[in-house]
Order: structure tokens, then sequence, then C-alpha cells
């Protein structure tokens, strides 16, 4: 199995997307480049990358990092959102322009956040009336965009993301049906709706190309709890078991960490520094531990 890394693992260094009403104020010390110097200095066998990193969505730019990602030995995946609008506009694509810069950067993966809009209260609002019409919107969409798909050799993969429970996912790819269009299989998002992580899990992976391999721990606080990212294996994820589950997928066979790190501090030197370290122990355990 490859061991690859989701961008947002150096969210600090500049790369990934702004997330959770939050704009990253400090200066970019990375491009996508200097981060491929780094996943390769790392023994990471791949990235999987965003618009925000990509810069750049121009064909003769993403040439040149389909070209380094050759030179560095990487392999690329491609993350892509429906409408980002209320986080990051930068990973907004449609289908089609998702799969033509997936192809032009030599990524296989069209890994798509459906964004869908979900009202509250959240827990126990699976297929909710108001989520039910936005869901055959997406399946009406990704139909239309399969035979593209299939014919750029460019699998789309829908993710559990912070607003689709499992289920609504596999609605959808069910719907659609069709060989080039699964699932991207997130191990944490499933906590931010109130499902069971490990259920999840079980439900997405037969249906899943990709994953983001992902730990958090759950934190009392006075006034509630706090759900915070923290290397792989060092959170409240059972995520020894998920990767068995997702190893035993043999159409999975690559594994993408993703570390969602709160440095606790607001120097950016040290902050970038706290990241980089949990970045290594996540790729530590990774390969030590879970044998990837």
């Amino acid at each position: 199995m490859l061991l690859g890394l989701h961008t947002y693992s150096f969210h600090l260094h500049g790369m990934g997307q702004n997330w959770g009403g939050y704009q990253l104020e400090w200066e970019p010390v990375w491009d996508i480049f200097r981060l491929m110097d780094e996943a390769v200095k790392l023994g990471l066998d791949g990235l999987h990358i965003t618009a925000a990193d990509l810069g750049d969505t121009g064909n003769q730019h993403l040439d040149r990092v389909k070209k380094a990602a050759a030179e560095h030995g990487l392999f690329l995946e491609y993350n892509f959102s429906l409408d980002a609008s209320g986080y990051d506009a930068r990973l907004t694509n449609t289908i089609a322009q998702g799969i033509d810069i997936a192809r032009r950067i030599g990524s296989d993966i069209g890994k798509i956040s459906i964004d869908i809009h979900r009202p509250r209260p959240v827990c126990g609002s699976i297929f909710h009336p108001e989520v039910v019409p936005q869901l055959e919107e997406v399946a009406q969409k990704v139909r239309t965009a399969a035979p593209l798909a299939e014919k750029s050799g460019v699998r789309l993969c829908l993710e559990n993301h912070t607003e689709a429970f499992a289920d609504e996912i596999i609605w959808i790819i069910n719907r659609v049906n069709h060989p080039f269009v699964g699932a991207c299989v997130d191990t944490n998002n499933s906590l931010m709706l109130g499902e069971d992580p490990l259920d999840a899990i079980r439900k997405l992976a037969p249906y899943a190309f990709t994953n983001h391999f992902s730990d958090h721990r759950i934190a009392l606080e006075p006034y509630g709890c706090r759900i915070t990212g923290v290397a792989c294996g060092q959170g409240d994820v059972p995520v020894r078991q998920a990767f068995q589950i997702i190893r035993s997928q043999p159409q999975m066979r690559r594994l993408n960490l993703e570390i969602e790190f709160d440095p606790r501090t607001n120097d950016p030197e040290q902050a970038r520094r706290r990241e980089y370290e949990a970045v290594v122990k996540s790729i530590r355990f990774a390969r030590e531990v879970l044998g990837v």
C-alpha cells in the first residue's frame, strides 16, 4: 500500500484550503513544488492536493505540476468541491473542470466534497426532507459527468465530508450506478454528525477508491467538549481498526494521511514546527505501527 498526504496537513505552511471560518493570515512559506520536495524527504509516495495548492490551474502550470510529480516519483490525487464558497472558493469546480484538472496533473482520482446544506439539529438528520433534493441534484450532476470521467481515466470519489452521512453518500453512488463513481472514506468526519466513525468506515469502504486517514481527540472542556485534530494514533478515532477495514478493500491501494493539527500557539515559526512534527509522527505511525 502506498502512503500519501492530504495537503491540509501542512496548512500552517500555506498548503491546503482555509477551513472552519478561518483564513490563514500568515504568508505561505511553501508552494506545490516545495511541498513535493518535502514529500520526498519524508518518504511519502504521493500527495492529495487541491486548487489552493496548485495556485494556478492554467494548462501550462498543470503540465509543470504533472512533470514535477513524475520527476519526484509521486502520485497525485485531486480534491475539489462543488460549492466551497462557505469556506474557500478556490476549491470550487464543476465536475467537468475537476475531471480536466485531475487528468492534466496525472491524477486518476477526482475527490468531491458535495457541500450540501444541512438543517439543524444536525444529529439524526439523515435524509432530512431539505437534504434529499440536494442529494438528487448531486446525483444528477455526477451521472451526467460519469462518461467524461471514464473517458479521462479519472474516478470520481464522493466524500463523507462534514455535512454528509455515510448512507447519503452511498445513496448517491447507487443512484448513479457507474463503475467510475465511488466514495472517499474519511475516518474522522462522521464525528461531526454524531455518527460512529467505524460504522461509517465499514459502510463506505467497499464503495471507496480513496481515503482521508485522520485522527481526532475528544477533550472535555468547561462548557462541553472539543474535537481537535492530533497526530495519527494519538486520538480517539479507532485508526488501527479503520486501517484494517481500508486495507481489506483491493480497490484502495493508497492511504492518505490527513493531520488537522492545532499547534496551540500564535507564533508562526513555533506553530509550523509543531505541525511538521505531527506529520512526522503520523508518518512514523503509519509505517511502523500500521505497516504501510
